[in-house]
């Protein structure tokens, strides 16, 4: 610690920060541009200038970059001195002169730092008087939209793009007052995490392109605290309405997970909540046949179909705990089946069962940047993970910054530490079955097959332990030892792994190894939001809940024709006198249904899901769907589920509130007791008020319901939570963690307001992240000794089918995001140059895989990288085939 003082005040800071950090921290407003919490300092823009004495009899100081110096011990700063203020005030004129000044037309507007700071310095005339300097714009892609000439040449956006997230085709071109900031030529930004320059970007230079689309300010959209399910890493997001629609979905701080930055999936895969062909209504289908009716009339002839019969319930990890709850309730714990096909609810289950292993730790996203060596073992993160690959990519850092650290230089002097680490690394081992994205900071990548990655990861186990490597040829052994030294001497060692190329041996390599090293982080992947919590709720497999005898199937929230092959699942609705869906998007089940229940998804209900960390967090609802149309019926499956069960008992309904349900929960399922503490309960208040969803300037809520009523009617009520669906209730920083909606603070209304939301700026949030580890409260296991499997033999007559993952192909909902269609890939098969030459197929033409039943002919893919004996399958873009056996080929015309 430090004392520094400010303008006569003594303050208690963190001796480790810069002084411009410290003072923020301390709630004293300093403007800036070029800083960034997780960018570090370059002291480019000027304007975080303060005067600096050099002890308390001097009378004359100089002025300092607050970015560029140190909080030590007994500096004397001013902040309000005159000089200074005078200095950043001409900065900002600086900076402005050639800047549009087009804030009534300009999309960032409300949401502009560089209006909050020009406000900051009290800058409100303009003395230039000449021609402004202008640029062309670029087409970026179907996200983000570019004006370059409002930019202030921060060179934030080229420090995130290029140093932070890794992307290669984006740079700073020309010089002086012609400075560029762009791709070489027009095209599509290649970084899955390009996004993020729409927050990183203190101005409007880049934007929102699928916002655009139906524009509107910040100040006028209702949000809510949500959790992107895109994935399982559990990031927190900001999804902001309007007209009953979702408008764009913003980044919400978590210091424990996703801090300031989400992938473009998570940003802007969220356009099927929008889609015009969603069953809004509860609906009778035959066939082709569609009617909608009403809640009574669909409840009625549902309890009265099922009233006496075996229903089998089919759950989801998309769905929440409490809809899965619900589901199990109604159909009792024998019938109620997870809603996962036998192996991959083997894999989960194993993945939960390693990560409550006794000596085993799994870290936070945010303790994963940390790590000084880490061995990824059969995932390519980028594709299915990619905010966990945002956190690896941060750890090939530590080298650098401990040799910068040897020179008494501060990690947070970004330039001096790049130029001291040049080209070094911390040491980052992959073994992939295909080249990955993160290859540019990988220390050794092998592309191999599931079993020989499995293999090869028991032999770093092994030699970790210092036990002889069998099975293996001599390159491999020496890799592997390699590899075990290198883990061996690091401080921080990591193992990540997980469940995409679905072979449990991969996962038990990753503990082994983790459990034989002992200081080690291990880190599992799952497949989808609320993947792990089903694998601590417990249930039937797909297979086993059909190998019953049953004479209705109620699926929730679940797509089986993505979990099953087509015919297993046909047989299995065939066997059923009615298949009742509830769901949110039109998929093959929900065309199969012979009645829909018009379910809530994530923006429309409440939930709690859990994460691939163990982590438990809730999403709210976004906005009342029957708000804006009357006729809309939209519910949270655990609340038809449950009107179907009380009315099947003749009893009144005892779950009116949200609480209601996760309080059965936790008393009726151990293993999740801890959900109750994720956020505060229904009743909680600030100051006696409700958190406000909507920010204290929102507006026209008579006009958007003009066309129905010219009366404003009473906002929706929220039974269900602490916040309240309008402007009127508490805005501002002591909002639990759990509950903030938006980040909003007096003269900040940029994304830079989660500073005042957090106990050190950059840090965490006051009172502590969002979420609870369940893995850290729940009872450990006993470790176990985990054994190599053996090699798989490949025939030259026969192929084996790898898992090909593909960030926006192989979701459920990014496929049905019109945004993200550009961005899919074709459907191919990938084929291996060796396999290539053996079947004498090119690039484009056809082949034809039979697997089971199913034959599949898509065109190939000649790449160098994949394991001979193999070919990639495109999971998410090409139908569900059992991947375990061997299949034919057959090449096409």
């Amino acid at each position: 610690m430090a004392t520094i003082h400010v303008d006569g005040k003594d303050y208690e800071v963190n001796g480790s920060e810069n002084l411009l950090q410290a003072c923020l921290s301390l709630g004293l407003d300093i403007p800036y541009f070029c800083w960034h919490p997780s960018l570090g300092s370059v002291g480019s823009c000027r304007q975080c200038a303060v005067k600096q004495y050099a002890n308390p009899e001097d009378t004359r100081g100089r002025l300092v970059m607050s970015c560029m110096t140190p909080a030590s011990d007994n500096s004397y700063i001013s902040i309000e001195d005159k000089e200074a203020t005078e200095f950043r005030a001409s900065i900002v004129e600086f900076l402005m002169t050639n800047h549009p000044h087009d804030c009534p037309v300009c999309e960032e507007g409300g949401h502009c730092h560089l209006q909050d700071m020009t406000v900051m310095t009290q800058h409100d005339r303009r003395r230039y008087r000449f021609t402004k300097r202008t640029h062309y714009n670029q087409e970026l892609g179907s996200f983000i939209s570019h004006e370059m000439n409002r930019c202030i040449a921060c060179y934030r956006c080229v420090r995130y793009y290029n140093d932070y997230a890794g992307g290669t085709d984006f740079g700073v071109y020309a010089s002086a007052s012609r400075v560029y900031f762009g791709r070489p030529e027009s095209g599509t930004l290649e970084s899955e995490f390009s996004g993020n320059l729409t927050e990183v970007c203190p101005t409007g230079v880049f934007t929102d392109k699928t916002h655009s689309e139906r524009y509107n300010r910040k100040w006028d959209m209702q949000y809510a605290p949500s959790v992107c399910h895109g994935c399982s890493s559990g990031c927190n997001i900001s999804p902001g309405e309007r007209y009953g629609e979702i408008r764009r979905v913003e980044n919400r701080f978590n210091g424990d997970v996703n801090q300031y930055f989400l992938c473009d999936k998570g940003r802007f895969g969220t356009g099927y909540v929008n889609r015009e062909d969603r069953p809004r209504q509860p609906q009778f289908r035959n066939g082709a046949s569609v009617s909608n009716v009403s809640v009574d009339q669909a409840l009625d002839t549902v309890i009265e179909n099922i009233q006496g019969k075996k229903v089998l319930g089919i759950g989801s990890p998309r769905a929440s705990l409490e809809s899965n709850f619900a589901l199990r309730e109604l159909v009792g714990q024998d019938n109620y089946s997870t809603g996962l096909s036998q192996k991959e609810q083997n894999l989960v289950e194993l993945a939960a069962s390693i990560m409550q292993t006794e000596g085993v730790y799994n870290p936070t996203m945010r303790e994963i940047e940390s790590y000084d060596a880490v061995l990824i073992l059969g995932e390519d993160l980028t594709q299915t993970a990619p905010r966990i690959a945002l956190s690896v990519r941060q750890a090939a850092k530590n080298k650098a910054k401990e040799m910068a650290a040897e020179r008494r230089t501060q990690e947070w002097l970004a330039e001096p530490v790049q130029r001291i680490g040049q080209d070094a690394k911390s040491p980052i081992y992959i073994l992939a079955a295909t080249q990955t994205r993160l290859s540019d900071v990988a220390t050794g990548e092998v592309v191999a097959s599931p079993n020989d990655i499995a293999r090869l990861g028991f032999a770093v186990a092994a030699a970790v332990a210092g036990e002889n490597i069998t099975g293996l040829d001599d390159d491999a052994k020496a890799f592997a030892q390699t590899i075990a030294d290198t883990l061996k001497a690091a401080k921080k060692p990591l193992i990540i792994s997980g469940i995409s190329l679905q072979d449990p041996a991969i996962m038990e390599a990753a503990a082994q190894v983790a459990q034989n090293l002992g200081n080690a982080g291990l880190t599992l992947t799952v497949p989808e939001v609320n993947s792990m919590g089903l694998a601590i709720f417990g249930g039937l497999s797909l297979e086993q809940a059909f190998a019953q005898d049953y004479d209705t199937i109620i699926v929730v929230e679940n797509d089986l024709y993505r979990r099953l092959p087509t015919a297993q699942v046909d047989a299995a609705f065939a066997r059923a006198a009615e298949v009742i869906v509830l769901d949110h998007s039109e998929t093959a089940t929900v065309a199969k249904a012979s009645i829909v229940l018009s379910a809530a998804s994530f923006a429309e209900g409440d939930g709690t899901v859990v994460s691939q960390e163990g982590r438990a967090q809730r999403f709210y609802q976004v906005y009342d769907p029957s708000y804006h149309k009357p006729e809309y019926a939209i519910k949270e499956s655990w609340r038809w589920l449950h009107a179907i069960e009380t009315g099947l008992q003749g009893k009144a309904i005892s779950w009116t509130l949200l609480d209601d349900v996760i309080e059965s929960v936790a008393k009726n399922v151990p293993a999740l007791e801890a959900i109750r503490d994720v956020a505060p309960d229904a009743g909680y208040r600030v100051h006696g008020l409700k958190i406000a969803r909507e920010p204290r300037r929102y507006s026209g809520r008579t006009a958007m319901r003009a066309p129905l009523s010219v009366h404003e009617p009473k906002q929706p009520i929220d039974i269900d939570s602490a916040l309240t669906f309008s402007m009127e209730g508490y805005v501002g920083n002591q909002t639990p963690s759990s509950l903030i909606p938006f980040a909003w603070s007096a003269g900040w209304n940029s994304p830079q307001a989660w500073n005042k939301y957090q106990d050190n700026v950059g840090g965490h949030l006051k009172g502590g992240d969002s979420g609870v580890r369940l893995f850290d409260r729940l009872q450990k296991r006993p470790a176990r000794t985990f054994v190599a499997p053996t090699p798989v033999v490949t025939h030259p007559e026969s192929f084996r089918l790898v898992p090909m993952h593909h960030i926006f192909g192989s979701g459920e909902f990014t496929v049905k995001t019109p945004a993200m269609e550009s961005r899919i890939p074709e459907a191919v098969f990938a084929v291996g140059e060796q396999d290539a030459a053996r079947l004498n197929v090119q690039d484009g033409q056809k082949i034809t895989v039979k697997s089971g039943e199913a034959n599949i002919s898509l065109p190939v893919q000649v790449i160098e990288y994949l394991p001979t004996g193999y070919i990639g399958y495109p999971i998410g873009l090409a139908p569900t085939v059992s991947l375990a056996e061997p299949v034919s080929v057959a090449v096409g015309v």
